[in-house]
């Protein structure tokens, strides 16, 4: 606030043993977190301060936060979010808080529950409309894929951070695409953890999609539905080809906004699930501030362009190797609006980490 009456905008500030970093949204509100994690980057927590806002907003709406008349019933309203917040502040499976991508799994038999999907939506009237398993989206309508950010990110990782309901009915406002004019979004448990998603106005009432559309959609369709439950995990269909040294991947198509995270490809080796997130989310935020570009830019660059930015398109990191072979690898690849970062056991030799992610990358690729 002093620097600000002296034109100076201060973003962050560092001490011995804290990290802090503030941002303003629309001269209204302020939002201040603090870390103690060593190392923590600045990147990682304006995404986190965005998110905050973002899950102010779709509780909230823009206009009470942006005019304020009485602070007491605001400060009353926003209790619906801390839930949502909460979760981010938390050691989180997902990872699009921080990659400001959808979080996705990709089902064994897509094209059936697309079909299934699209005619639904069809029958009830609205166009956005998806399957969400463990706060991951299964598949979408073409509408929902448009929703801007932060709201895609946001609006799975609501439904995946509740308790479980046969069916909600919730009012939440768009940050993006409607953050004054609420939407409604009705949830339905399809089976216990895959839940349909829809955002609508005022119509349909709840009461009409339960159990009657239910029954004729889904039903037929139980054995596909129940494949996708142990994909919250593993993200990938079971039997995926995955090189046996991988230990996590992350898989962006910046593009589309949407993104493959598991760090359980293959069975159980060490480090545990929750290092192997912390590792590769450290690994993402390093890549992203110092080597690849946070936006991907346009493919048809002119050639002196090109030469003058001289655009990374691979890195690699060892980490504890102070001994041979003991050291966790981690190697990150883009390729043009594609980007792949994988954890590799120690064993993985230094000079095929390259030809690994590539391959790799080749493999996924249809599939996002």
């Amino acid at each position: 606030m002093f620097g600000q009456n002296l034109e100076v905008q201060l973003n962050s500030a560092r001490t011995e043993d804290t990290t802090v970093v503030w941002k303003s949204f629309h001269d209204s509100i302020t939002l201040i977190v603090l870390s103690s994690e060593e190392g923590i980057s600045e990147l990682r927590l304006e995404r986190l301060l965005q998110m905050v806002f973002g899950a102010m907003v779709l509780f909230v709406g823009l206009e009470e936060l942006t005019n304020i008349r009485n602070v007491e019933r605001v400060k009353k309203e926003l209790r619906a979010s801390y839930h949502l917040i909460d979760s981010f502040l938390g050691d989180s499976e997902l990872i699009g808080d921080l990659t400001q991508c959808v979080d996705c799994v990709i089902p064994p038999d897509g094209s059936l529950l697309q079909e299934a999907l699209s005619g639904f939506a069809e029958a009830v009237g609205t166009a956005f409309v998806s399957l969400v398993v463990s706060g991951r989206v299964v598949a979408a309508t073409e509408g929902w894929w448009q929703l801007g950010t932060p709201e895609a990110v946001l609006l799975p990782w609501l439904v995946g951070s509740l308790p479980q309901q046969a069916a909600r009915d919730y009012p939440v406002y768009l940050p993006h695409g409607s953050p004054t004019v609420p939407h409604r979004l009705l949830t339905l448990t399809l089976l216990p953890g895959l839940e349909l998603c829809l955002l609508c106005g005022p119509h349909p009432p709840l009461s009409q999609l339960y159990p009657q559309l239910l029954e004729r959609w889904w039903q037929p369709l139980l054995d596909p539905l129940r494949a996708c439950l142990p994909l919250g995990n593993r993200v990938l269909p079971d039997g995926f080809p995955l090189h046996k040294d991988i230990l996590g991947l992350l898989l962006l198509h910046m593009e589309l906004k949407r993104c493959l995270f598991t760090v359980e490809p293959l069975g159980d080796k060490e480090p545990s699930p929750e290092q192997r997130r912390h590792h590769l989310r450290n690994f993402y935020t390093l890549v992203t501030e110092t080597h690849f570009s946070p936006e991907p830019g346009p493919l048809e660059k002119t050639e002196d362009a090109v030469q003058g930015e001289q655009l990374p398109r691979a890195c690699y990191l060892v980490l504890g190797s102070e001994e041979p072979d003991t050291g966790l690898h981690l190697v990150a690849l883009q390729l043009g609006h594609r980007q792949l970062l994988l954890l590799l056991c120690p064993q993985s030799p230094t000079h095929g980490l390259r030809n690994l992610a590539t391959h790799t990358l080749h493999a996924l690729t249809p599939l996002l």
